[in-house]
């Protein structure tokens, strides 16, 4: 297949999903203004439905906003032989092999977060500041920022030397050592992510003694769950929004919950939260969604090393000869649709887990309320009650509130 054909298959791979995705929200945009469902009404008074409302469009209109920036600038990049381009001046430099890979994904990395940053600038401090979820100062939204680019030059710079590496050494075989080492990557980030990552960016409390500790540890008691430590992560000093997970493998669990979510809740409603992330590790979710995450990515790694050194992806970018880092580039894009299609499924099999640990913790604590806590989750939240399938089909790893719900009131 010659360069030219290449390009025009990325550029049709690139407008499909774009189109795909606008077609998506506009008919999810549709249904802002639906009724609320029966079993919902009450769970907004008049005023607070309309702000939701109101959130949902003023989101949906700036996402078709900087999709379309990000669509156009693409399209831009990928018709000027813009990358190729950069290639050939970073050769001028004297770079080859892993040095000029890493310059080269460095200046991409930068250059493409440096122009979305406006966006996610005017998204934080404008939308969000507007309807009352940002907690974030901007000294706080740059710290942010650094630390994430010192972690993606350690990590990513490190995964990326090491494939080269072993590309080079190794050859079209590589793909299997490669696969090996981010399987035990992905293990050991699940296990040490609390105790690792977390930190960098929140400050993590234990729970102290008292009601809410005591019923969290009789009710893992009496499912046999090993818990190791509850921490309390101060999510509020980015937003309002909350969240609560757990992690670990083995017996040493950890349980963090945002103090956002400790703040708007009762006891029993927490702990309810807590059975469902319970009834993940009892029914298995976790290991099963990474051993699913494992087998996605060494289908993406074999099909990669039979295209890792084509000429014609390289060429197709712009350059004047073949580059593995251009190559990986124009792979990650031919790959889209795939991923794209893998995705759908794991939304699939997501929701599936969801309903299985409702009913967990329906079945070992109290359906009741644990249906209060998503309640107030959605209301706190703005979130849209009444999103259109296609969009959940495509899009939501939960199902919706009101499907949610509905299940919990079956037996």
């Amino acid at each position: 297949m010659d360069a030219q054909t290449i390009l025009i298959i990325l550029l049709a791979i690139l407008s499909g999903e774009f189109l795909l995705d606008q077609g998506l929200s506009f008919l999810n945009k549709k249904r802002f203004k639906s009724p609320i469902p029966a079993l919902l009404q009450g769970l907004y008074k008049d005023e607070n439905y309309k702000k939701s409302q109101a959130y949902n469009e003023e989101n949906s209109k700036f996402g078709l906003l900087s999709s379309g920036f990000s669509f156009i600038l693409t399209v831009a990049v990928l018709a000027s032989g813009f990358l190729g381009g950069l290639d050939e001046w970073l050769r001028g430099f004297g770079l080859e092999g892993t040095p000029l890979a890493l310059a080269f994904f460095g200046i991409v990395f930068l250059g493409s977060d440096l122009l979305s940053l406006p966006f996610s600038y005017y998204h934080t401090f404008t939308i969000e500041e507007k309807y009352g979820f940002n907690k974030t100062s901007p000294k706080v939204f740059f710290m942010d920022k650094l630390k994430g680019y010192v972690l993606m030059a350690l990590l990513g710079g490190g995964l990326i030397s090491l494939l080269l590496w072993l590309v080079n050494t190794i050859g079209q075989d590589f793909w299997l050592w490669f696969w090996g080492v981010i399987s035990v990557f992905m293990l050991l980030l699940n296990m040490f992510y609390t105790s690792l990552i977390v930190p960098l960016f929140n400050k993590l409390t234990p729970l102290e003694d008292g009601e809410l500790r005591q019923a969290i540890e009789d009710y893992c008691k009496s499912v046999d769950f090993p818990l190791t430590n509850i921490f309390i992560l101060d999510g509020s000093k980015r937003s309002t929004k909350a969240n609560a997970f757990f992690s670990g493998i083995g017996k040493n669990k950890k349980v963090v919950l945002y103090d956002t979510l400790v703040d708007k809740h009762t006891t029993e409603e927490l702990v309810a939260v807590l059975a469902h992330e319970v009834g993940h590790y009892k029914h298995r979710h976790i290991i099963w969604s990474m051993t699913l995450g494992i087998l996605q990515i060494g289908l993406m790694l074999f099909v990669l090393s039979l295209m890792i050194n084509n000429d014609g992806l390289s060429q197709a970018l712009g350059a004047n000869q073949m580059g593995i880092h251009l190559n990986l580039v124009a792979f990650s894009m031919l790959f889209s649709p795939v991923s794209t299609l893998t995705g759908i499924l794991m939304n699939i099999l997501s929701r599936k887990n969801e309903y299985e640990a409702d009913a967990y913790a329906r079945d070992t604590y109290n359906g009741e309320p644990l249906g209060d806590a998503l309640k107030k989750l959605s209301t706190d939240n703005l979130s849209n009650l009444t999103p259109h399938p296609a969009y959940v089909f495509v899009n939501h790893s939960h199902p919706t509130l009101l499907e949610r719900l509905e299940a919990l009131l079956k037996k």
